[in-house]
């Protein structure tokens, strides 16, 4: 298995704290891949999609999970859709041709909007303000807000290769003596801030994981592949649609000759002749 779009998550025997590691190339590339981003806003949406890997695979759910940053800043709103299979998509709004980089210079004041939906159970959504300095702190902030337990993110970027990597260390409470889940939660993650850019983009997991944690006891889980997957289709565009009415169907394909919608986040066209919308320009005959 290819090291890059792969995440592994990981127990450490012993201690009081669990452990993820994402490395995306591909799916980040396919991603940014038809837009034209600035070089700050690839930057930041390859650390969400990063963050939103991280994020699901500490959630124990089968559905969807969007990700999504919002404020009055250049970008509009930037957003990473994905399920528990680790299928994602992604796209960025920008108000306005921009050389800024950074999550405030970009989003400015603004939040970060969580939304689960569970193929079982309702819909749950948390709201965090964006009032640190990086992505990766304010996701941590969320984690101690929204869970009460400790979390430790990293995220990285090298937009010359087209890649994106994400770390993250986290608290277990899985006992009476809180002072040493505590500090092994800190050791851990003062082992974890030696990360190396430069490692995290080049090496397999494996030996990356070996040369933070070779004097830990680590248990790692079967790895996951990430992927890139667009969930639009004819079938979603049709009934879309659907919601005009055979009056205004007509109309539109007396102007243009066919019905055309694109997906924001691929910029795939789905194009609809009169015969392809002949069971909408005609109901009663169906």
């Amino acid at each position: 298995m290819s090291h890059t779009d792969v995440l592994n998550r990981y127990l450490f025997d012993n201690k009081h704290a669990r452990g993820e590691l994402v490395q995306l190339e591909d799916s980040f590339q396919q991603i940014i891949a038809n837009h034209n981003y600035d070089v700050g806003v690839k930057a930041l949406l390859g650390e969400l999609l990063a963050a939103t890997c991280l994020l699901t695979a500490t959630l124990k759910f089968e559905g969807e999970i969007t990700v999504q940053l919002q404020g009055d800043g250049p970008v509009d709103y930037m957003v990473i859709n994905g399920n528990e299979q680790q299928q994602m998509r992604g796209i960025a709004k920008v108000k306005e041709v921009t050389q800024a980089e950074g999550l405030l210079n970009l989003i400015g004041k603004g939040v970060m909007i969580i939304t689960i939906r569970p193929h079982l159970g309702e819909p749950y959504q948390g709201v965090v303000a964006l009032e640190k300095p990086t992505l990766a702190a304010c996701l941590a902030d969320y984690f101690e807000t929204s869970d009460q337990i400790q979390t430790s993110i990293w995220l990285f970027t090298d937009l010359a290769q087209g890649k994106v990597a994400g770390s993250l260390v986290q608290l277990l409470p899985d006992g009476d003596n809180k002072e040493q889940q505590i500090e092994d939660y800190e050791h851990l993650c003062q082992l974890t801030n030696t990360i190396k850019a430069e490692e995290v983009f080049s090496l397999p997991a494996q030996e990356l994981l070996y040369r933070l944690y070779h004097q830990e006891e680590v248990r790692v889980f079967d790895p996951q592949t990430v992927s890139y997957q667009c969930s639009c289709s004819e079938e979603k565009c049709l009934t879309a649609i659907s919601q005009f009415s055979a009056e205004e169907l007509a109309d539109i394909l007396a102007e243009q000759g066919s019905v055309s919608i694109t997906c924001d986040y691929c910029v795939t066209t789905y194009s609809f002749n009169q015969e392809k919308l002949a069971s909408l320009l005609n109901p009663t005959k169906h």
